[in-house]
Formats: C-alpha cells, structure tokens, sequence
C-alpha cells in the first residue's frame, strides 16, 4: 500500500526543459537534503552556483569562480613506474594529513580493459583478471603525491562506499565463476581496502557472507553497523536492494570477515519500483527477508526462491548513507519496458528510512518525448550528499554528462559538464561521470570521467550563493 506524504518540509517541484523534452520532479521532504554540515556554518546554494562558463581547454566546463586540477589520467605514468589502469569508476575520500586526502578509486577492468590494473602478486586475488583499486594520496591543493595499486586481481569493480572506520568496500559487478572468461576464483563479491596501511591490502579477502551478485555499492549505517547494498542488475529478473546485519557490528578493519546475515527488501505492494512515478510517494511496513543462499551457488541471488518476493529495481546504483537524517539514499539509474521494466523513467532516487521502516521516492527524471535521444538529465548514478547542502547526482547517460546539483527549494542544476567526451546509445558509459566525494574539510570535491579516465580536483567558492 502507498501513500502520497502530506508533510513535505520543501515544496515538490516539476522543473520542465522544453527543448529537451525531460522533467525532473523532486520531493523535498528529507531535510538533509537541503541543510549543509552544522560545523561548516553555511545553508547551501540557494539556486545553484550559477551558469557554466565554457572551459578553453576543452575538458570541464565549471560555474564562474571554480578551477579544476588533474589529479591522475588514464595510461599516465604513476610515481611507482606503472600506468593507470583503465576504467575510472567509483571512489572513496579519506582525510590525510596537513589537510590532504586519500583516494581510493575503482577500476572497473576485465580483460578487456585498454589499460589493465597490475598488482604484486601478494595483493592480487585471482591472477586471471585485471580489475581492482588505485591509492591516490593528494595534498590540499590537489596536486597528487603517490599512487598505487591497492587491490588487484578482481573484476569489474565499479562503486562501493566507505566505513565509519575509514575503509573502502568496492564492489565487483559481476556474477562470473571460476573458469570463466579465463577466471581462476569465483567473482561477485565485496572486499575491503585500507587506504592508509598498504600492508593490510595483502592476501585480498572476499566478504562472502556480505552475497556474491553483481553488487554496485554499499552504503553503511554507523550507529548500527548495517550495511546497505545496491545489485546492478540489467537482465531479468530485476535487482534488489539488500542489508547485511554483521556478526560483528562496527567492529573495525577485518570485522566484516567475521559473517552475519544478508537480507532481501520486501515492500508490500511494491514488486518493480519503475512503476512509482511521483515523487514524494511513500511505501509504509518495509520488510526484509532472509537470502537463502548468498553464495548464489545454483541460482542468482535476486532469483532464489524468498518468504516473501522481493522488490527489485532495474540498474539500482549509487548508494549514500545520509548522516543528518539517518536514512539511506540509493538510484535506479534508468528503466526502459524493452529491458524488463513495467515503466519507463531516466533516473530515480529513493530513500529508506530504517526507524519509521519506509521507503519513498525523492526524485525522478521522465521523459514527455521518448524519441528524444539526448535528454537535458538522465541515468544519475554515483550520489553523494555535499558539505554545503543538497544531492550531488554523476550522469551515465547519453548526451552530455554532468554532474548535477539539488538547491535549497529542491530544484536540480549543473555543476559541471564533461566536454571531452559524451555518452552514446551504443556506449553511455564513454562520457560517465562518477566516484563524486569532498575533501574532510570541504575545500574539495573529487570526481571521475570513467573513459578515458580522469580524476579531477574542483576548488572554488562553495559557500557563494547565486
């Protein structure tokens, strides 16, 4: 059963782009969305940070007043004498010291990969493929100090997310087994990083109890423990969204080794989540139920046999835990009716709420003219909530890829645009934008272009309302 919520703190806004054919409706009934970090002493951007000032080197166009710098590039010779992998993807921000950062970013590499990720054979899992994690360590101005290779021998690692005791979990999106595609070892799984000690990246360790599927990201709940994760799934049946209840809650590095149990969401009255196209919706009694076999040694987890069917969303992405109001934020990135999906849409944002137990839609991008093939906004993906309020969306769609903003009265603006490359039908993924995430005080905010890969720095005056 749903109900359309009657107390929505921000008022729910349809922001039309008649050019473009898309709407975007927001409800703004989550405050955090909207209310920056108390300490930083600032409300947010009221309506955005102004128009994007055209970049002459071509590369990233900013609001006035923003710089870029180039942290790291695809192919380019690292400090250690080996090149960057391919495939920028997700990444994780880490405070270092004298108001620098760690980065620990995603390769999403099979053997495929143009640049494939090489690791010593004592931080490499399986030998037969070439995916896994950069270490970047950056100083306060964005300029890059080191860089490494973390975790090797993985696959298709795309997002993760961060640990109250400052790991990653990056995530392989892929279900392959042992003898496929040349694999040595079974993929699918979630595993640990330490960007500060290197020494604890050796003998990767596959969190299996946390299910073998093709994960996304995960988003962890610090008072509880809870890890929260997203299946990309882009054939039938759809993804679901699940949670993990570790044996050892908030135990520190390792602690997610110990086990624990890996459940399935059940929404009474909610199967496809593509079917919900209000914002502002809102679904009550959200239920979880127990996966019988995370291993998915016969079936695939999302099509095992549950006490109750599971909710599935189509490409379900980017996943952020939200600190302000205690609620987990995750993205169905798009759902077309020719893949699966009941209904159509270019993006959605849900929100879970793990004390009143309900699940309610926060944004979605349709499209009024389906044979418009280069939507204003679509396909958001890697989230992340700025210091200085508001959502801050990357697009993996077709057209032109931005990173997009939400303001203070819910409305969606660009914060940056990818001249270098855009998304295609054939390939969207050519122009992606991901792995967005601030500096510990602010001053920075990261991201990547996933091809050809690039990790940018962006400075400027946050604060500024426009």
């Amino acid at each position: 059963m749903t109900e359309q919520s009657t107390a929505l703190t921000r008022r729910q806004l349809i922001a039309r782009t008649a050019a473009a054919g898309v709407a975007v409706s927001l409800a703004g009934s989550v405050e955090a969305l909207y209310t920056a970090q108390p300490a930083l002493g600032t409300s947010g951007p009221k309506i955005g940070y102004g128009p994007l000032v055209p970049d002459p080197a071509g590369m990233l166009d900013l609001p006035h007043g923003f710089k870029y710098t180039v942290v790291s590039r695809e192919a380019e010779l690292r400090p250690d004498g080996l090149k960057s992998a391919s495939r920028f993807d997700g990444m994780g921000v880490f405070p270092d010291k004298n108001g620098g950062s760690r980065l620990v970013r995603n390769h999403e590499c099979n053997l495929t990969a143009r640049n494939p990720l090489k690791a010593p054979p004592e931080r490499t899992y399986d030998p037969g493929t070439v995916g896994g994690t950069s270490t970047i360590v950056v100083d306060r101005n964005g300029q890059r100090v080191d860089e490494y290779t973390s975790l090797g021998g993985t696959a298709v690692n795309c997002s993760g997310g961060p640990t109250p005791w400052r790991t990653w979990l990056t995530c392989e999106e892929t279900e392959r087994r042992k003898g496929d595609a040349g694999y040595s070892k079974d993929h699918g799984y979630i595993f640990e990083v330490d960007p500060y000690d290197n020494r604890r990246n050796v003998d990767p360790t596959p969190l299996t109890a946390m299910g073998r599927f093709q994960h996304e990201a995960v988003a962890l709940d610090p008072a509880t423990g809870i890890v929260y994760e997203t299946e990309d799934a882009f054939v039938a049946p759809l993804g679901g969204f699940y949670r993990f209840l570790p044996e050892r809650p908030c135990g520190g590095w390792g602690s997610l080794r110990a086990g624990g149990e890996l459940q399935a969401m059940h929404v009474p009255g909610l199967l496809d989540m593509s079917t919900v196209q209000e914002a502002g919706t809102v679904f009550h009694d959200v239920q979880w139920v127990k996966v019988p076999d995370p291993l998915a040694t016969t079936v695939s987890v999302r099509a095992q046999e549950y006490a109750k069917p599971i909710t599935g969303g189509y490409k379900l992405e980017g996943c952020w835990w939200g600190k302000l109001d205690r609620c987990v934020y995750f993205v169905s990135s798009f759902a077309r009716t020719t893949l699966g999906p009941k209904v159509d849409h270019d993006g959605q944002v849900w929100k879970y709420d793990p004390r009143s137990k309900t699940l309610s839609l926060e944004v979605i991008f349709t499209r009024p003219d389906p044979g418009n093939e280069n939507p204003e906004y679509d396909a958001p993906d890697n989230i992340t909530m700025s210091p200085y309020g508001g959502l801050m969306m990357c697009e993996d769609g077709i057209g032109d890829q931005h990173i997009l903003g939400t303001t203070e009265d819910g409305q969606v603006f660009k914060f940056a645009k990818n001249r270098v490359n855009n998304g295609t039908p054939e390939d969207p993924s050519f122009g992606e934008l991901a792995g967005a995430g601030f500096s510990a005080d602010g001053r920075t905010m990261f991201f990547n272009v996933y091809d050809p890969g690039i990790t940018y720095a962006i400075t400027g005056p946050w604060r500024r309302r426009r």
